[in-house]
């Protein structure tokens, strides 16, 4: 018994001494194994993450203003041309920018410009000059129609008018009022200049020859009436098969590939970018841009003064 009690206190010395070896070690290996789950945690954690993405710089201001300002302008231009989408019963009312001639006997020239009928009207004007002779009872215009080739040798036409109607529904917008002493002198250089346009017998949308390269090669030939016409007037930039002309002002100088890409640089018309036929620039009258137009001026600009450039004042903006 006593050798069989100490076998039994042996082992259980044996047993304590085991269970005191033990535990550390257990101890030792709970302690890896909660690391290493703490680990797998970690890693899975980190492959789930979703990554940061980098923060995003505002707009800066300009560039918001220009981008609210076409948007806006694209769908105050769609809203309108749904008003007016039936061109057989738009309005060609006048609406009051041209004086009468009943009552203003002096001599007076006109540049005009209404956006297009249709889906060009996002991006473009028709354009045109209107002369009144001192004493005259009446207004003629001066403008190109292409749908006049359909029944007519020539796009161009002369006749009476009034100069401010809407066009087929738009309402026209006036770019340039020339009027007083020589007006009359301006008005025969501008009949002329008319009758001798080489582009009468063609017609195309863009780049050109169009209403508003008619216009263009009026203000040309005639640099005191200092019309700047707006980044709308697509073919204004058209010069034919030359490349290297006057501004369509008449005044400064211009590059222009076919009416596709080119530049012009002029004291009127400042400095514009033609990029396809889309217009980016700054003149004296506000910035220049794509369906746009003009930005940072009035709707109107008067010029009463002798015939003389040197003599002209300027009243007013121009849109």
């Amino acid at each position: 018994m006593a050798s069989h009690g100490h076998t039994l206190c042996l082992d259980r010395r044996r047993c304590v001494r085991r269970d005191i070896a033990i535990a550390p070690c257990a101890s030792r290996a709970g302690a890896r194994r909660g690391t290493a789950r703490a680990d797998v945690r970690s890693r899975s954690a980190s492959v789930h993450r979703t990554p940061a993405l980098p923060s995003r710089q505002a707009m800066p201001r300009p560039s918001r203003f220009v981008l609210h300002a076409v948007v806006v302008t694209a769908v105050t231009t769609a809203s309108c041309m749904h008003t007016r989408s039936d061109w057989r019963t738009a309005s060609r009312e006048p609406v009051g920018l041209a004086p009468d001639p009943a009552e203003v006997k002096e001599a007076v020239v006109q540049v005009y410009g209404a956006r297009t009928v249709g889906a060009k009207g996002l991006f473009g004007v028709h354009t045109w000059v209107a002369v009144k002779p001192a004493a005259a009872e009446e207004w003629t215009v001066y403008e190109v129609v292409g749908w006049r080739l359909r029944s007519s040798e020539s796009a161009m036409v002369v006749h009476s008018r009034p100069p401010d109607a809407r066009w087929f529904g738009a309402a026209p917008e006036l770019y340039a009022d020339r009027r007083g002493p020589g007006v009359d002198e301006l008005i025969k250089r501008i009949d002329k200049a008319a009758r001798a346009y080489p582009y009468g017998a063609e017609y195309r949308a863009w780049p050109g020859p169009n209403s508003n390269t008619f216009t263009a090669w009026i203000a040309r030939a005639v640099p005191e009436l200092k019309v700047d016409l707006p980044a709308t007037a697509i073919g204004k930039d058209y010069l034919g098969s030359s490349i290297v002309g006057a501004a369509p002002s008449g005044s400064g100088y211009q590059l222009s590939l076919a009416g596709v890409l080119g530049l012009a640089v002029s004291g009127v018309d400042g400095v514009e970018f033609n990029v396809l036929g889309l217009n980016f620039g700054a003149s004296a009258n506000g910035v220049k841009l794509p369906m746009l137009g003009r930005i940072g001026s009035s709707s109107e600009r008067t010029i009463r003064a002798p015939a003389s450039p040197s003599n002209a004042s300027v009243s007013g903006g121009e849109l």
